[in-house]
């Protein structure tokens, strides 16, 4: 998928690392993916727009250390009426984080979380659509919830975000669910119930396509990063886990080998 204009309703439209060190994070992900950094103005907090050949791809927000959140990546999705959401989702077993504010002409954001406890945005696009490249080396390319109370959670994006959802497997040891099916799915969410340690929550899981997954492991290592699960084939491209150099996990894929 080359260029993409705007996310359907309900989808993932941008990503975002929370994160204590943003000139690191500028740094680290510019050498890492190729992205360029555009810094907003004091009105906007210094928010980082991360670009990938001139379309936008993701964002980065410093943490303050206030919130007494770790550094960490975050999803949103897409929604035509940012308040509406933020009232579903208190009325569907969630939670409101961040109420539904503007964001000058940019857009509408809330934040969230689900009946599982994992935080999740909420976008209403005004000037600022979200991210315009989907799936191309240094984009993302992949949304996954790993939950600790799957049916609740399905349940929750099937009424306030409005998805419509696909088994992808119902085995008892592998219950996954998709927005969208087949080559057209958007995201998908994983019963993790069983393998979530103890005091890790339920959460969202960005992957960033690459071109070689073992080149981009040594060049994160090389940048201060951390490889947490190393590189696995899989139905769906090699995999692995990794953490920037202040502790914020992704994941990335690429061809298998």
């Amino acid at each position: 998928m080359p260029a993409h204009d705007s996310a359907p309703t309900g989808a993932p439209c941008w990503v975002d690392v929370y994160t204590s060190d943003p000139d690191k994070a500028k740094t680290f992900y510019g050498e890492l993916f190729g992205w360029t950094a555009d810094t907003a103005g004091e009105e906007f907090g210094g928010y980082i727009n991360f670009s990938k050949d001139g379309a936008l791809v993701a964002g980065a927000v410093k943490n303050d250390g206030h919130s007494g959140t770790p550094d960490v990546w975050s999803v949103y999705l897409s929604t035509d009426d940012a308040k509406v959401t933020v009232d579903e989702a208190a009325a569907n077993g969630g939670q409101v984080i961040v109420p539904a504010m503007d964001v000058g002409d940019l857009g509408t954001m809330a934040v969230l979380s689900d009946p599982g406890g994992a935080a999740v945005g909420a976008w209403q696009p005004g000037t600022h659509k979200g991210f315009g490249l989907l799936a191309e080396p240094g984009a993302p390319a992949w949304f996954e919830l790993s939950t600790k109370n799957f049916d609740a959670s399905v349940a929750f994006y099937e009424k306030v975000f409005h998805w419509e959802t696909h088994p992808f497997s119902e085995s008892p040891e592998m219950r996954y669910t998709t927005l969208g099916k087949d080559e057209g799915a958007m995201a998908g969410v994983m019963d993790a119930a069983q393998f979530l340690p103890e005091g890790v929550p339920s959460h969202w899981t960005v992957y960033f396509a690459v071109a070689d997954v073992e080149a981009t492991l040594a060049h994160a290592v090389e940048l201060g990063g951390t490889v947490l699960e190393p590189a696995e084939n899989s139905p769906h491209g090699r995999i692995a886990r990794l953490g920037d150099p202040t502790g914020a996990a992704f994941k990335v894929v690429g061809p298998n080998i």
